[in-house]
């Protein structure tokens, strides 16, 4: 069903409540009730995700652990084991779907659902959301929550309203009286600085945003997130749950346990990191018409390049060397200019394989051919079956050695 028709709130925005130190805790059960915190204990690590407990004190996610330490002295740490949440993921949302195949994963711990053509089996939208939230709690003992609205948008700001472990409803009728009191924050695609440049146009409410002329929010933001903000502000999102995803962008990036400064160690660590996005687009049939590294200094600062291709590709040699001439535009004389404490890789502007035809003369030729020898070899041995000669010496001393695994 379209959602500029909907006269019931029939999307479900569900999201787990603490997912990965919910899951911990099923295996920790004497530390229910204590400030948990799921992160490597090391003292580059940020929190992956922090109990109810913890976040009174003001433990967040992504939130280094000294940081959450200086708020919380006696928080627990839990080190995160990334393939359980993932069992616990695929288990939950195989009970989304028997309750409505429009199931749209946001994430490893959210999804949308339209359960509108699911009333006639199991009643109103509220109700199919206690049987969800019941069963879920039944069958994998975990917490979540859930907002039903008529929109993806006011759905998803109901969820995070009703957590922990709670539902709202927001009839469609009523969507502009729960939109107008909250804080333009609140809106999806509002950072810090485009609050603050509407927040001098005296624009602090979504109701406030509503009511701006479209023209004048256009001075404000520029023509398409102006035409974005006002629709959702005044309740209007057609976007529908969608149950094929699809990849904006692929890629993968590392933060060093010590700052790295040597330009080998980061070439080899671009190659490394190039394989595995090129790797991932092969996987799943997409080529990249750009490819961007980000390069975060030791002093935080954080830059980002990329460039457009003009042939799409998916070859890893063609993803390296683009990503590792970037890199050598920041480093003149061949060394960075600081130490680097993180470095990543990452293709977007995605599109399906071999759509675009093939050029007469195809510079990757002899690339793609070896990629697809050291595919096969990979799908019969495993990631580790071949690997480049200079990745040889394994991996430096890293703060999450996940960050080459498929994402969710």
């Amino acid at each position: 069903m379209s959602a500029a028709l909907r006269e019931t709130a029939s999307i479900l925005h569900v999201d787990m409540d603490a997912f990965f130190v919910s899951v911990e805790l099923l295996d920790r059960p004497e530390l229910r009730g204590l400030p948990v915190a799921a992160a490597h204990d090391t003292s580059r690590s940020v929190v992956s995700s922090a109990s109810y407990e913890a976040r009174k004190f003001g433990v967040r996610s992504a939130m280094p652990i000294a940081r959450a330490r200086q708020l919380c002295p006696q928080i627990v740490f839990v080190t995160p084991v990334f393939e359980k949440y993932r069992v616990a993921s695929r288990a939950v949302m195989g009970i989304f779907r028997e309750f409505t195949p429009l199931v749209e994963p946001l994430s490893i711990d959210e999804a949308f659902l339209d359960v509108a053509g699911s009333v006639g089996l199991f009643g109103q939208p509220i109700e199919i959301a206690r049987q969800i939230k019941e069963r879920v709690f039944q069958e994998t003992r975990l917490p979540l929550s859930v907002g039903l609205a008529g929109t993806k948008f006011v759905a998803k700001l109901a969820s995070q309203r009703a957590k922990p472990e709670g539902i709202l409803e927001i009839p469609p009728a009523r969507t502009l009286e729960f939109l107008q009191p909250l804080p333009i924050k609140a809106m999806w695609g509002v950072g810090a600085a485009t609050e603050r440049a509407l927040k001098t146009r005296a624009i602090h409410t979504v109701g406030d945003l509503a009511r701006e002329p479209l023209a004048s929010l256009r001075q404000i933001v520029g023509n398409a997130s102006a035409e974005r903000l006002h629709d959702l502000a005044n309740g209007r999102d057609a976007r529908d749950v969608e149950t094929t995803r699809v990849e904006k962008s692929i890629g993968h990036e590392e933060t060093f346990a010590v700052d790295v400064a040597d330009t080998g160690e980061l070439e080899r660590e671009l190659l490394r990191l190039s394989t595995r996005t090129s790797e991932r687009l092969r996987d799943a049939g997409l080529e990249a018409r750009t490819i961007a590294i980000k390069v975060r200094w030791d002093t935080f600062e954080t830059v980002t390049r990329s460039r457009t291709l003009q042939e799409p590709t998916n070859a890893t040699q063609r993803v390296y060397r683009t990503a590792r001439e970037l890199f050598a535009a920041l480093a003149p004389g061949g060394r960075p200019p600081r130490p680097v404490r993180l470095i990543g890789v990452r293709a977007e502007q995605l599109i399906p394989a071999g759509s675009e035809g093939q050029a007469l003369w195809d510079d990757d030729e002899q690339w793609r051919a070896l990629d697809s020898a050291v595919d096969e070899v990979r799908g019969k041995f495993g990631a580790a079956g071949l690997t480049s000669a200079r990745l040889l010496g394994g991996r430096g001393d890293v703060v999450d050695h996940r960050s080459l695994q498929d994402p969710g």
